[in-house]
């Protein structure tokens, strides 16, 4: 997948247009740029100023903010709300993983049956070797 570039100016250009008041899709039809990438350019501006506009592709250097699995309680309370995200989490994802499964097997038992339906499965005995 190539990228294209584009200059800090061209940037900064049609970032004032949409201050302006011009609309996000008609623009980047005009500029033959992706909605995607003029949202990506606006919150790069709007966060870092004309700096953020020339930041590099790619994981930043330095320690990684990861979020935390729950959040905290509220003052004072127990914390059984707490419990039972991070709970209802857990099992979120083991159902996430189990739909994986049980698709993965759907998918097997198809190539499986389509393969008995050419022929290409030899058929099974069901008799003992030993007689």
């Amino acid at each position: 997948m190539t990228f294209r570039t584009f200059p800090t100016a061209f940037k900064l250009a049609a970032i004032k247009r949409l201050e302006a008041g011009e609309a996000l899709l008609p623009l980047a039809r005009k500029l033959g740029v992706s909605r995607k990438l003029l949202h990506d350019w606006r919150k790069a501006w709007k966060l870092h100023g004309p700096a953020g506009l020339n930041r590099k592709r790619g994981p930043k250097p330095g320690p990684r903010k990861l979020r935390p699995l729950a959040e905290p309680a509220a003052k004072g309370g127990s914390g059984e709300l707490a419990k039972a995200r991070v709970k209802i989490a857990e099992l979120e994802r083991k159902i996430g993983q189990q739909a994986l499964d049980i698709d993965f097997f759907h998918k097997a038992l198809r190539a499986l049956d389509a393969a008995d339906r050419q022929g290409s499965i030899a058929p099974v005995s069901r008799k003992s070797s030993k007689s």
